[in-house]
Order: structure tokens, then sequence, then C-alpha cells
């Protein structure tokens, strides 16, 4: 495995030997933008690996994406191949449905030390929910970025990840227009808990094999490709193709939805997210709930 490729594969041509806040943002938000948040392998029949050395492979190698025990575990790798005092944390994703978070870690998280601050990185949620800059760890403290407003509430030793929602307008594909009548919560979304107790990749096993295989699986039963923009996100659910563009007016983002046919799912895997499957891709989106990707079914 060698930095120099990871680092043409996320187009950063920074510096690198600078442990700075600066710089590991410029990495972060260059991996976010080149690296897309897929489970596609699920829905070609192939396994998805959870040694680093198949990630690297897969990632940099193939030119695909992964979740976020892919994302996550690479740039962790990244980040301690610089010298950065960084971690992996464990976290339990929110459901809206039970209106709980889950009871069993599920989703892989970062902690960077700088300077003495802590700094939670998260490269693998994608799409709404999906963090453009590492954040500071203050309890209470609004740290507004592209996406929105992001905040860390603790209690009890337990942190608590959130988000403050913007209204959104949406296209009209048939008349080419927007349409802003539709209601929108903007409440706060619950995204995850963690605590600060370190983690290694072997306790995520479970959660791995879990979200693979079993049928209630929001990740079987939905396949997904996204990826960040300069403005926004792109992402590939099932047969439908969404662009959102943050606070496109009055706080406001915009949304625009293109429902597609299987061979222009192919092609949109390829031109907007660079991706050539190997094997058969069978798209696939029964809508219930948010499941860990926080992104509206």
């Amino acid at each position: 495995m060698n930095i120099e490729d990871y680092f043409a594969r996320i187009s950063y041509d920074g510096p690198q030997d600078k442990l700075d806040l600066e710089t590991l943002a410029a990495i972060f938000l260059c991996h976010i933008r080149a690296v897309p948040f897929e489970n596609l392998s699920i829905h070609c029949d192939e396994p998805i690996m959870l040694e680093l050395e198949a990630i690297y492979d897969k990632i940099v190698k193939r030119n695909r994406g992964g979740w976020c025990l892919e994302n996550n575990q690479l740039l962790f790798w990244a980040f301690q191949m610089m010298g950065y005092e960084v971690s992996l944390l464990g976290s339990c994703s929110y459901d809206p449905i039970t209106e709980t978070y889950n009871e069993s870690l599920n989703h892989l998280i970062l902690k960077v030390v700088i300077g003495g601050h802590i700094y939670i990185v998260d490269g693998g949620f994608g799409v709404a929910c999906q963090m453009w800059q590492p954040m500071e760890l203050v309890s209470g403290k609004d740290q507004p970025q592209s996406p929105g407003i992001f905040r860390f509430t603790e209690a009890d030793g337990v942190w608590y990840f959130d988000k403050l929602k913007r209204k959104r307008c949406k296209a009209d594909p048939g008349n080419r227009s927007l349409y802003f009548d539709v209601p929108e919560d903007v409440s706060c979304k619950n995204i995850f808990s963690f605590t600060l107790q370190p983690r290694t990749i072997e306790e995520f096993q479970p959660a791995h094999v879990y979200y693979q295989t079993h049928p209630d699986s929001f990740f079987k039963k939905k396949s997904i490709c996204s990826l960040q923009t300069t403005s926004g996100f792109q992402a590939l659910i099932g047969w439908t193709f969404t662009e959102m563009k943050y606070n496109y007016k009055d706080n406001m983002d915009l949304v625009e939805r293109t429902t597609l046919t299987d061979q222009e799912v192919e092609n949109i895997l390829l031109e907007r997210f660079s991706i050539r499957l190997d094997k058969k891709f069978v798209p696939i989106n029964i809508k219930k709930g948010f499941g860990i990707s926080g992104l509206d079914s």
C-alpha cells in the first residue's frame, strides 16, 4: 500500500508534513469528493471485505467506493501513516422508525487529536448527513457547514451527533419548474451516538456480516452510491438519481430526482461516479425509513 497512490486517487496535492487541522480538513474533503459512499458489491453478489489491504485495493486500485468500515478505515490508515494521533471509535446509528439508537456498534468513526483538541472525522455516512469538515468535539456548539448545522451534545459520557435540517424545494422534471409547497420538518435530525472508548476493527465484524447478509438489513434493501460535490451531493438509490444543491436560496436546499432505466443506471455509475462494475448489478430500493444513510426514502 502506497500513500502517494492514495493521494493521487483522491486528487490531493497539498502538504504532507504539516500535521495541522488545515491539512487534515483538506485531505478529508478530497476524499469525500472522490470516493463514493456505496454498497454496490452486495447487489453484484460480491463480498465486502473488512481487511485493510482489500479495502485499499478496491478503493485506490479499482476506483470504487465503500461504506463506513471501508472509507473510514482507509482514512485511518492514511492519517496514521502521516503521523496524526488518530484512533477508531464505534457509534450507534439512530433509527427514526423505532426512535432509538442501535444497541450495538454499527458505524465506524475516527477521533483525531491536534494540539490538545479532539476532532471527529466521519467519511462514511454519505448523502445528506455527510459532514464536510472535521468537527471539534465540543458539547452544545453549533458547527455550521455547507450541508447544514451539525452539533454534538454529551450526557453521562455518551455523545450524540445531530444535524439541523433545512427546508427543501424540489424540481418537477415534467415541466422544469420548482415547487415549494412540500412541508418539511426542520427539527433536529439525530444521526448517531458514541463514546470515546477506543475500538478495534474486529469489533465491527458482527455489523459487517449483518449488513451484507441479513434480509432486514438496510443495505440489502437499497443499492446506494453517493458522492459529495462542490455544491451538494449526487446519489443513485435503486433506479433514482438525486442531485442536491445545498443552500439554493433562503436557507433552502434544491432537490432534483430522475428515475432511470437499467441501462441508464449503468451509464450514470460510469459517467457521474467513475465506477465500472465487474459483475452484473441488480438495483433495488425497498422503501422503508431512512436507515443509517440519512437519505429520505
